[in-house]
């Protein structure tokens, strides 16, 4: 019998791994009419579980203020995933981490990231689309190595 050398990638588990709301000003700040500043993090790291088996965590972090120093929300979200990736080269394992696993884990991100403001009583917060692929081959050309495979995404 020979060996199965065909590429394997498939989703095990995407769960959410940690979720945090944060609303320091609460009850005031619901007064408050002024546009808030929107800021998002995201922060890509993967580590691998099994023989051929990943956890990937896409984390997202949306900060709103209004003027330079009150926080209207903080909310962060770590979306996990566990893939099974076998008979990938080396060279090619870290972009498929990096790239196609957040591609897959960012709407649940974003889903969990809506859910949690408007459950605290805001207006809903819809990211944006994310190239990943682009941002992966920006960070590559900076130079920017991270550790334990972290992607920093501003």
């Amino acid at each position: 019998m020979s060996e199965n050398t065909q590429p394997v990638f498939s989703i095990e588990k995407l769960y959410v791994k940690d979720l945090s709301l944060e609303v320091p000003g609460a009850p005031k700040i619901f007064l408050e009419r002024e546009n808030p500043q929107i800021n998002v993090q995201l922060r890509t790291s993967g580590q691998a579980v099994d023989d051929g088996v990943y956890e990937v965590t896409l984390t997202v972090t949306v900060n709103a203020k209004i003027g330079e120093d009150r926080s209207l929300f903080l909310v962060e979200v770590a979306q996990c995933g566990i893939f099974q990736i076998r008979n990938v080269p080396e060279s090619d394992l870290e972009p498929v981490m990096m790239i196609g696993c957040p591609n897959i884990l960012f709407p649940y991100a974003r889903e969990a990231v809506s859910d949690a403001v408007t459950r605290a009583g805001f207006q809903p917060v819809l990211l944006s689309p994310v190239n990943f692929e682009a941002l992966y081959q920006s960070q590559r050309q900076q130079g920017a190595q991270s550790p334990a495979g972290e992607i920093p995404i501003q």
